[in-house]
This record gives structure tokens, sequence and C-alpha cells, in this order.
């Protein structure tokens, strides 16, 4: 295996292959911090051309995390599709990127050899695309997914309605939740993200959000963003579980430091899926999943093992993806500016993410989402609000004014993503859609007028649900 070039008679050798995707990489704050990206531009692109040359079976063969001492390294290497990564095997990493591009290559010939496609190949690929190649490639491909509804086909753009709260105040989660509605969002998820992690308050969450549901005769589920743990507990004590979610990572160590491991997660997906067994619900299938990754956070938790933050955020999707997910979501800005520095960082970090995850098989969406000490503003999360919606992205985020109040962080709104239907032709998942035109609620377009016969009367079929959720409180 070649890790040496020359360039305009200056010689770059790289120690190993770890080094040479980290200084290949994209500029990114984090890498930096952790002491592995290019000391120069002359050196990334020596970076770049020594892996453009190499084999995708070299990759391979030569694990960047040793798979007898990282349970998602071993996983990766078991999970491997012999016979699909046959056909692609000599190709090297350009030639792949080359493949990719072409016009002959198809969405569906692309998921004909998905399954011989390692994080790590699709991680090197990414480092060889331009923004303009990532929303390209991603375009053509589609990953489906079925719950109440079908997200993820052609010309569907999904919203998450986040209608989190400081204080978890069940009145005020379903207010903003039905803003939501009544903006056309919420296909994805009605998804909560408590401040307070307790059984009783995630109980009481689900409880109210699935009345909600079913009340107004939604097709979309509900989440309550907690810890695997509490969201079992819940489960057991009743609690009605659309969803499970829990954030993942790319390496075991930093797995740990979420608190789970994979034994855990085949846990709470066997679990979760006896539960909908349990309710005999009809729209119950395989797909009961909802996971959360960044960018940045392995090293976040010291468990980067010498590795740059995109190979680990592939091997994150790595992990997903043994667990056929109903939703996935990368939220690109919001561990910080140490780890993407500014809009440029997130803006190509989101690209990538969103490809890594299409190539991978996943129902891919991204939070476009900024912390307040980034160098970042609400145009930059436009640019890549509008280059993800060219890219087929399956969902983005829904907040109240694009302003979570409760994890403190910028997002984008519901008006935004009406916005990014009208002007790109897209609508929400057919099953909703139609339950929103049946309602007079916009699908696409400029919203509805904010004090219209349709709001009047979907307030007045909450009425009962908020009153149960004000005389039940939390407890």
């Amino acid at each position: 295996m070649n890790l040496s070039t020359t360039i305009r008679g200056e010689r770059f050798t790289f120690a190993d292959l770890r080094a040479v995707f980290a200084r290949a990489s994209e500029e990114k704050s984090g890498d930096r911090l952790a002491g592995i990206a290019a000391a120069s531009e002359r050196e990334r692109v020596a970076a770049k051309i020594v892996l453009s040359e190499l084999t995708l079976g070299e990759i391979v063969a030569n694990p960047l995390i040793d798979p007898d001492g990282d349970e998602v390294s071993r996983l990766i290497v078991d999970s491997l599709d012999d016979d699909a990564f046959e056909t692609i095997r000599a190709m090297t990493v350009g030639e792949f990127r080359d493949w990719l591009l072409d016009d002959a290559t198809t969405g569906e010939t692309i998921a004909g050899v998905r399954a011989g496609i390692t994080p790590e190949v699709a991680a090197a690929t990414a480092r060889l695309m331009g923004n303009k190649d990532l929303v390209l490639a991603a375009s053509k491909i589609r990953v489906v997914t079925r719950c109440r509804n079908t997200m993820g086909g052609r010309g569907v753009f999904g919203v998450r309605v986040q209608p989190n709260h400081p204080r978890d105040d069940l009145g005020g989660i379903l207010l903003s939740a039905a803003d939501g509605l009544l903006l056309g969002c919420g296909d994805a998820v009605i998804g909560v993200n408590p401040a307070a992690e307790s059984v009783e308050v995630v109980g009481a969450i689900l409880r109210a959000l699935d009345r909600l549901i079913e009340t107004l005769e939604i097709p979309t589920q509900a989440c309550c963003l907690a810890h695997i743990t509490t969201q079992l507990g819940a489960m057991d004590r009743g609690a009605p579980v659309d969803l499970l979610f829990q954030s993942i990572a790319g390496t075991q160590a930093a797995n740990a430091s979420f608190g789970i491991d994979l034994a855990l997660l085949r846990e709470g997906h066997e679990r979760v899926l006896e539960h909908h067994r349990r309710r005999d619900v009809a729209w119950a299938g395989e797909q009961a999943m909802y996971f959360e990754t960044g960018q940045g956070s392995a090293l976040s938790a010291g468990a980067h093992h010498g590795v740059d933050q995109l190979t680990l955020e592939a091997r994150a999707y790595g992990v997903a993806r043994a667990f056929d997910p109903f939703l996935v979501n990368s939220v690109v800005g919001f561990i910080g500016p140490e780890y993407l520095y500014d809009e440029r960082q997130i803006i190509r970090a989101g690209l990538e993410d969103h490809f890594l995850g299409k190539l991978l098989g996943l129902p891919m969406g991204v939070d476009v989402c900024y912390t307040n000490h980034a160098a970042a503003d609400q145009n930059s999360a436009d640019n890549l609000l509008l280059l993800l919606a060219a890219a087929g992205c399956n969902y983005v985020m829904g907040v109240p004014c694009a302003d979570d109040v409760m994890l403190n962080y910028q997002s984008t709104s519901y008006h935004d993503a009406l916005a990014v239907r009208r002007l790109f032709g897209l609508r929400p998942a057919p099953e909703f859609a139609a339950w929103l035109e049946a309602r007079e609620l916009p699908t696409g377009g400029p919203p509805m007028i904010e004090d219209g016969p349709a709001r009047r009367r979907m307030l007045e079929q909450i009425a009962p649900v908020l009153e149960r959720a004000e005389a039940e409180g939390i407890a």
C-alpha cells in the first residue's frame, strides 16, 4: 500500500491510513484540535492524491481501529457482504467516486452494491468530492421507510416538529406541536427533547403526544428523545413508544460515553418491536428506531483513536444501519465551533453527513443548526437548507421561530420548510399530505393566514387534550 506522493519536488509520506484520511479531509476545527489535520493545503492535496489511488480492497483490509478492541469495528467487518464488495473491490477510491457521479450510475445501481460499501470506503470517497458532487451523488439515492406514514420517496421533503419546552410543560409542548401541524410540518415525527431526564417526565410527554395524534388522527409518529433506558422504563410503565431514540457515535468508547453499547441497542430494538406487536397497531413494522449523530462527538468524549471526525461519523452510520431505523439525522452544528468552526465547515459537514448516510442506505435527515457562539447565522443555515433540499434530504427540523428555547441553539423553522417545499416543488409524506389537504392545511407554498377556519377547527379539536394535559401535569 503506497502512502507517498511527490508534488513539484516535495515528497509527502504518511505514517498510516489514519493519517492519510485525516490529512485528506476538508478543514475542520475538530481535526485541528485533535492534532491530526493537514498542516497546509499542499499536504491536504497530497493526501487526497494518495487516497485517490488506493483501492477499496486496501482500505477494507486495513481497519483504522482494531476490530479486536472495538465492537463498532467488529460490527463493520462482520456485516460486510463479500459478494457485493467483490464487484467494487478492485476500484480505486478515485474510480469509485467517478462511478458514483457517472450519469449511467443510478440510485438503483448504487443500492445493488450498498452492502459492500463500508463506512470507511464511504468516508474516503466523500473526501474526493466537492460540495456540488456531494449534492449530485446523494440526489440519486432514495431510502424509503415506513411507520404511520411513508418517508423518503422522491419529491417528499419531511419535517420533524420539535416542540421543546424549558419546563416540559405539556400544554406548551402540545400547542407548539399544533403550531407546526398548522403549517404543514410534522410528517417525519413529533419529537420532544425533554428538559428533565426521568421516566415520569418521558412517560407523560409520550402519553400526551399519543393523545394528540389519536385525537386528530394524524398519520405521523411521536418520540421523546431521552436516553434509551429512560424510554424503555417509561414503556414498561405503559407509555406508548412509536420510535425508540438514541444518540450514537462511531467508536465503542464514544458510545460508552453515551451510556450505551451494541447489546443495549439490540435489546431496545427487540423490546420496542415486541411493544408494537402487543399494541396491535396496524402500522407496526420493523422500522422502529430513531438515531442522532454529529461530527465531533467521539473527539469530545476523548474516544476518537486518532481518527478524523468525518470517518467517525460514517462509522456511526455503520452502527445505525444494523438496526434498520425509520429516521436518522445528523445534528450537524450542535456540538459547537470547537468541532465545526464556522458556516463553511458546518455546510461542508452537513453535505458530507447526508451523502454518507444515503450511500450507506440510511433515511437521512439533517438538523441544519448552529450554536450561538459559532461563526454562523440564519443566512448560512438557509444556504445549507437549500443545498440539502437539492440533495434529496429526507427531512429537517421544524422549530418555532428557528430558535430552540430549551436546547438554546438555532435551527430551521416551520416557515423555512414550507418555503423549501415551494421552491423545489416538494411535498410532505403522501399520507400526511392527504391529511393536511382534508383539513385545508398547507402542504407547500405560502402559509395559511394566522386566524383561518382550519386553525380554529384544530384548536377546538385539541382543547380536550390540552385540558387533560393541564390537569395531569408531569406527575
